[in-house]
């Protein structure tokens, strides 16, 4: 294994033989693109959804991944691309007004049976689902994912100085919410 690279051998091994290591891939990656995912979109079942269409789409793709990247910077953008198409498609299909669905998604998530968090973390998450999609991005990356800014500017395709700016304006309005200073 590479030092630089933690998945160095899986990337050899996708040249090699790419179902294995595309196996490989799926293993190590799925549980946290599903969180990331579930935690942009809410619900279970679209996380589900778009998880299956980040991992085709990696699929299809895998021959053009470059190594210019981590590739869980690489999965990361499609799935955060993946996560936002099906927002997207759920605000111009919402029978609630676009002011309303953060509110929508907020009493989804409370009577979901995969949800099972106490009252600080439903007050977190309805403070989280209160920003704009952006802010409410890098925040999670930030916050959830542990992840750098150099790679959410991969990920995002934005400058750090942006994302920083997003994340610091994000935690005022989170902790606004929350009754903070």
């Amino acid at each position: 294994m590479s030092i630089n690279n933690p998945d160095f051998d899986i990337i050899q091994l996708l040249k090699t033989d790419v179902n294995k290591g595309f196996r490989l891939v799926v293993e190590k990656y799925s549980k946290k693109l599903y969180w990331h995912i579930r935690r942009l979109v809410i619900l279970h079942e679209d996380a589900d959804d778009a998880l299956q269409n980040t991992f085709i789409n990696a699929w299809k793709n895998i021959g053009e991944f470059r190594n210019e990247s981590a590739l869980y910077t690489w999965l990361y953008v499609i799935a955060t691309n993946e996560a936002l198409a099906l927002i997207n498609k759920r605000k111009r299909n919402a029978s609630v007004s676009l002011d309303d669905i953060g509110s929508y998604l907020a009493n989804s998530i409370e009577g979901s049976t995969w949800f099972d968090g106490d009252e600080a973390q439903v007050k977190l998450r309805n403070a989280i689902l209160k920003l704009p999609d952006k802010q409410r991005i890098v925040f999670n990356l930030k916050y959830f994912d542990e992840m750098t800014y150099e790679d959410m500017s991969k990920v995002l395709k934005t400058s750090e100085g942006a994302l920083k700016a997003s994340y610091h304006h994000a935690v005022k309005k989170i902790e606004n919410f929350l009754g903070g200073n």
